[in-house]
């Protein structure tokens, strides 16, 4: 079960498969170029609208989101995620600003959360191995509380939320989600790189 108010009602692809990616310091604009798109191609949406997109564009070879600014901070939201979960992706994305990013996908049972500031991971949940061993001092209190409240969750059952509001000030809602404009499209996969 996702956090309570991701249900398949409400949100029928986010509910199974979201990446929430707030970036500090970013417009929207500045954001899609720096991944590599052209504002141009970007065409405002809902919510609704956005999950309908990314279905019909599942093939096309690029990478399809949505970005809405929130304060002084841009979220990016994916249904079909592929930037939430990457670092290839969100490392050089995070340069010179605090980036959060939460990953689910239920049919695979994959589950990821970072925080990332200028390139340096600084606290992370990887996918079937758990959170950074080391937990910095400016989360040491909140993951007591998390381990209080949420006691053997997962990111999405909760403390992924939790540790974002925390790193972020913002409190994703249904009504957050649902009453903003999104401004949608795709930039290319970047290229692969070999370890």
């Amino acid at each position: 079960m996702t956090f309570e108010w991701l249900s398949e009602e409400r949100f029928p692809l986010l509910a199974g498969s979201y990446g929430f990616t707030y970036v500090h310091g970013l417009t929207p604009e500045q954001l899609i170029a720096r991944l590599g798109g052209r504002v141009e191609h970007f065409v405002p949406m809902t919510a609704n609208e956005l999950e309908d997109q990314a279905l019909r564009r599942f093939d096309d070879g690029g990478l399809f989101f949505g970005v809405a600014a929130v304060g002084a901070w841009t979220l990016i939201v994916e249904t079909l995620a592929e930037i939430a979960p990457s670092e290839e992706i969100l490392l050089p994305l995070s340069a010179g600003t605090r980036l959060v990013s939460q990953y689910y996908l239920d049919v695979k049972g994959l589950d990821s959360f970072y925080w990332i500031e200028d390139g340096e991971i600084r606290f992370a949940f990887y996918a079937q191995e758990g959170y950074s061993e080391e937990v910095p001092d400016e989360l040491a209190q909140i993951m007591r509380r998390i381990e209080s409240d949420h006691r053997h969750a997962y990111p999405h059952e909760g403390p992924g939320f939790v540790l974002a509001e925390h790193l972020t000030g913002i409190r994703l809602t249904p009504q957050m989600v649902e009453g903003a404009t999104y401004l949608c499209g795709s930039v290319p996969q970047p290229p692969r790189t070999s370890h």
